[in-house]
Parts: C-alpha cells; structure tokens; sequence
C-alpha cells in the first residue's frame, strides 16, 4: 500500500505495519469468543472495506467495517473504521472508533496513535501527547516509530526543539529506514543550524 505522508496528516496507516507480517484471516481466528464462521466472515468484510477506502469510496467502506463489526468485533475494524471518518473529517468519531478498538484491546498500539494523531488535525496538541506516550508501551504495535514522528511533531509545534530531535532521533532508531522522520530530523537541526 502506498500512503502520502504530508504535514497535515499525521497518522500513517495501520496496514502498513500489517504488510510487513502479512494480516490474515488467522489474526480474525484468534481475536475473541465467537464463531470461527463469524470472524472469515468479519475477515471477508474487512478485507473489501479496506479496498472501499483505498479507492476513496468511504461511505462503502464504513457500511463494509460496520458490517465486519458486526460479525465479529476487532479492534483492527474499529481503528479502520475511525480512519476512514477521520478522511470525512469526522475527528471526533473517528476518536471514538479508536476508544472502542482500546476497550477490545488495550495492547493494541494504533488507535492510541491514532488517537493523538486526531488531536493534533483538531490542534489539541497538549491532549496528543500522553496518547503517544500510550501507543509507545503498547505491547502489540507494528510500526512504533510511528508514534515518537508524531510526538516529534508536536513538540516542534511547540517550540520544543530538543525534545523534537530526541522523539524523531527515536523513530529513526526503532526504524533507521523511516523516511518521513528522516526528513523531519533533517528539516529542523538545519532550521536550527
């Protein structure tokens, strides 16, 4: 999948951590009690709200993950679901999505991500912060770079120059090929150079 990342969107998305282990059906299997029919079925839904949302048709894709949801509910959905309102510019349900995705499964990085990357679009940024912190100790989070950008990113905001170079110095660590920190990195030592 391949993402734009630009200044003005702060979340980067959850399939590109799933890709690099390749989501399955298996990851549906093991989420909860349920029927193992329900969750291929959940599987199938999400799957093609996915592709709904990549095409840019979002009212298909939130039909699709409600319908998932429906069958079987993942914190995975609700995330999704949470980042195809935050493209409406629906913050606050996206917000929302991501509140239940953690009620599923406080172990689950993305959403709290997500949830400051939401803050910031609404420039809440003192409020984004203790939700990075958050998705940093998340014990199943597949990309955790993400969150030290975006908590790099809000203390640039912010003036906070040292503590900007320190989170974007430790997206690099935790991922030396992360482009986007790269560039931030970059951007503010020369800004401050």
């Amino acid at each position: 999948m391949s993402y734009v990342e630009g200044e003005d969107r702060l979340r980067t998305p959850l399939m590109a951590g799933f890709k690099s282990r390749t989501m399955d059906v298996q990851d549906f299997l093991i989420q909860g009690e349920g029927r193992e029919e329900d969750k291929r079925e959940a599987w199938e839904l999400f799957q093609k709200a996915y592709q709904q949302q990549m095409k840019g048709e979002l009212e298909e894709a939130v039909s699709l993950y409600r319908q998932s949801l429906a069958a079987h509910p993942t914190a995975e959905a609700h995330t999704f679901l949470g980042w195809t309102y935050s493209f409406m510019g629906r913050l606050n349900d996206a917000i929302e999505e991501c509140q239940r995705a953690i009620a599923l499964d406080p172990e689950f990085g993305n959403p709290y991500n997500d949830i400051g990357a939401y803050l910031i679009e609404k420039g809440e940024l003192d409020e984004a912060i203790p939700w990075f912190q958050k998705a940093m100790t998340a014990k199943r989070y597949e990309s955790p770079a993400f969150p030290h950008l975006n908590l790099g990113r809000v203390y640039e905001k912010k003036g906070n120059w040292t503590e900007a170079i320190a989170s974007y110095k430790q997206a690099l660590a935790l991922n030396p090929d992360y482009v986007l920190a790269k560039r931030s990195l970059g951007r503010l030592v020369s800004m401050l150079n």
